[in-house]
């Protein structure tokens, strides 16, 4: 079938922010006397917020308090300086600006925190993103469907012509608990091994192949 709204992940999908990202771990962890973690760690630690990535990229058996009082003062540090290094992957912008021709709906869905999520939705894809949603205390983060369900809501669609695009096992998850289809794409944060045994069912390795995955001209 060929979609007419599309959503997106952030990370690893249509933005490659691994480098801002790493470089704001590393800075925070530096200023609480703590050892740096690599692209590799970093990468794989992505996809559950940044709650989740400060936990895990802190030693082991950090106090829970702490790693609160890191991501405390991660977040603004990261906000600050997530474009130095973050740019969409080639060919992203000129898909986008392909099915918004269309008429496809876009969306943004991340786990990414909200205010850094809408800024660079803004600064690298304008108006051709509909509505851009980031992770809030508002409203519960993927894998939960909640947020795919706003954007769906905002958008006006029916679920039935929605189809996610992420590159994680966490974004697997969360259309498969909205009930939506999904692409994953061989780019991001995680190996086509690793998105096979996550359950990925279409997957992307190329700009063009996920253009066809959209548009229904292919099956894989």
């Amino acid at each position: 079938m060929s979609y007419k709204y599309v959503l997106f992940d952030m990370d690893g999908t249509v933005l490659n922010t691994l480098d801002d990202l790493r470089d704001a771990v590393n800075h925070t962890l530096q200023k609480f006397g703590m050892p740096d973690v690599s692209s590799e760690e970093v990468a794989h630690y992505l996809g559950n917020g940044a709650g989740h990535l400060i936990e895990c990229s802190a030693p082991e058996g950090t106090d829970p308090a702490l790693i609160e009082t890191i991501l405390a003062e991660y977040l603004p540090y990261y906000k600050a300086n997530c474009r130095v290094k973050t740019a969409p992957y080639p060919g992203i912008t000129d898909l986008m600006m392909q099915m918004k021709s269309e008429g496809i709906k876009m969306a943004v869905v991340s786990n990414k925190p909200d205010a850094a999520t809408k800024e660079l939705s803004e600064l690298f894809f304008g108006d051709l993103v509909e509505i851009t949603i980031g992770e809030t205390p508002l409203i519960k983060r993927k894998p939960a469907p909640d947020t795919v369900f706003e954007a769906i809501r905002a958008m006006g669609a029916d679920i039935s012509e929605c189809v996610y695009i992420g590159d994680t096992e966490v974004d697997i998850q969360t259309a498969e608990n909205a009930g939506t289809d999904c692409i994953s794409v061989t780019w991001g944060f995680r190996t086509e091994d690793e998105l096979i045994a996550a359950g990925a069912k279409m997957i992307a390795h190329s700009m063009d192949e996920l253009s066809q995955l959209i548009q229904g001209s292919t099956n894989n």
